[in-house]
């Protein structure tokens, strides 16, 4: 039976695509699916089959433009001036907007499940005030905090021994604190909306039905145990609607392909040195510059063709090498076809994905301030050590068998299939025993 689905996401860049996959693979199940998007995203969310809803009273970007981003974390000097306008500019402050316009639409077409970013805890806030299933989609490595796993963020190994777990404390409240000047705005979305306020903002983002991993087990840690309401349901393959046709650098030499951010991130320069790297190395270069950077302005050798974007999904087929920023969308894609990767981390997630790989055995990572003679080394280590191909490859054959069935479809049909009231483990339980703080599954 067909169902109604609403969607909710922002111009979060690399964490869009994989939102708008859900989205499409159940409007070709036939089922009614809107999504809740900035104006930027509607042309996106159209070739996914389902009904752009404008924001309304929420803020609305578009990461094409710089100049038109709301985050414009670029601009900020250290991380934790980058977290805080993440938290500020969408996760907690503009909350009661996110939940007004979520709430609205709501009520002017009823959903039998609202599917969310898990950053729009408005939006969450707003599915929890109307009494229906709520289901987050967490777009990159799981980053609550859970036992066997260090705080997310820094970019830590798991701990061994007293050090480490002695370590992972400190860090985690060192971690959590900034979260608090969060919570007065999220609470007051939650009053004004008849719900009790929150202790902590990480309660919230624990107050779903089912919070859908996009990213695959396999490359998270072994140790690390999980809320019962935390589903791994493999990631999204599928490139985005803008990315057009592949055009490969002419020769038969290896093919290492580089993408940074899709957003601005100060990249441009990084892309230089990228590309001066590969004009040392008897190698092809396919260097896509994503929307927000001019291809035009980028200086490269001869064996590199510069382009603003191209089919990644087709193009891993032809290559030997991934050089990212260690984006979740690029790493993974790169993985699931066996490519190993230099990672260089520019920012957000990006530390604890390059570590991830870099645990796994499928890459190494350098800093985004490396010169191109280190990166060149770094090109020339995965490209002749066969170790990174073999474990690429065989988190290439986890990640098949994890995307063999569209987990995410499944779980979130179930949900639209309740008909009663929520169950044990739903938003009404105890929400720290929910975080996983003092629980899992």
């Amino acid at each position: 039976m067909s169902k109604n689905f609403l969607f909710a996401t922002w111009s979060g860049g690399g964490a869009v695509p994989p939102v708008l996959s859900v989205a499409r693979a159940l409007r070709e199940r036939g089922h009614s699916v809107r999504v809740l998007a900035d104006s930027s995203l509607h042309e996106e969310v159209a070739a996914s089959g389902a009904e752009p809803i404008a924001w309304t009273t929420a803020p609305q970007g578009d990461t094409a433009d710089p100049a038109k981003e709301v985050l414009k974390d670029f601009e900020a000097r250290t991380p934790l001036g980058a977290f805080a306008r993440l938290r500020d500019r969408i996760v907690c402050g503009p909350a009661a907007d996110y939940a007004r316009d979520t709430l609205a639409e709501l009520r002017a077409h009823s959903a039998d499940v609202l599917v969310a970013d898990s950053s729009l805890l408005g939006t969450l806030t707003a599915g929890e005030a109307a009494g229906i299933p709520v289901a987050s989609l967490a777009t990159t490595i799981y980053p609550m905090p859970t036992p066997g796993a260090p705080p997310f963020g820094p970019g830590f190994a798991p701990a061994t021994g007293m050090l480490g777990h002695l370590r992972d404390r400190i860090l985690m409240g060192l971690i959590m604190k900034p979260w608090a000047k969060g919570l007065p705005a999220l609470n007051a979305a939650r009053v004004a909306n008849v719900l009790a306020p929150l202790d902590s903002v990480v309660d919230a983002f624990c107050r779903v039905d089912r919070c859908l991993v996009l990213s695959p087990r396999a490359l998270d840690y072994p140790s690390r145990r999980f809320p019962d309401y935390v589903r791994h349901v493999g990631p999204r393959l599928d490139d985005p609607a803008w990315v057009g046709e592949l055009e490969l650098p002419t020769g038969d030499a290896p093919l290492v392909l580089v993408s940074l951010s899709s957003t601005f991130m100060n990249q441009r320069v990084v892309l230089e040195r990228i590309a001066e790297a590969l004009g040392t190395l008897p190698v092809r270069g396919l260097l896509t510059t994503g929307p927000a950077v001019d291809p035009a302005t980028i200086r490269a050798p001869g064996n590199v063709l510069v382009t603003a974007a191209a089919p990644h999904s087709i193009a891993l087929r032809h290559a030997a090498v991934t050089i990212t920023h260690a984006g979740h969308g690029t790493a993974v894609k790169s993985l699931a076809a066996g490519v190993p990767l230099v990672c260089v981390p520019l920012g957000r997630d990006q530390r604890e994905v390059a570590r991830h790989v870099e645990f796994a055995g499928a890459g190494i990572t350098v800093s985004k301030s490396s010169s191109p003679r280190t990166i060149a080394r770094a090109v020339d280590r995965v490209l002749h050590d066969p170790s990174y191909r073999r474990e690429a490859q065989r988190l290439a054959a986890e990640i098949a068998a994890e995307t063999a069935t569209d987990r995410a479809v499944a779980e979130l049909e179930a949900l639209a299939e309740r008909t009663t009231g929520r169950d044990e483990g739903t938003p009404g339980h105890d929400a720290a025993e929910r975080s996983g703080l003092n629980s899992v599954g």
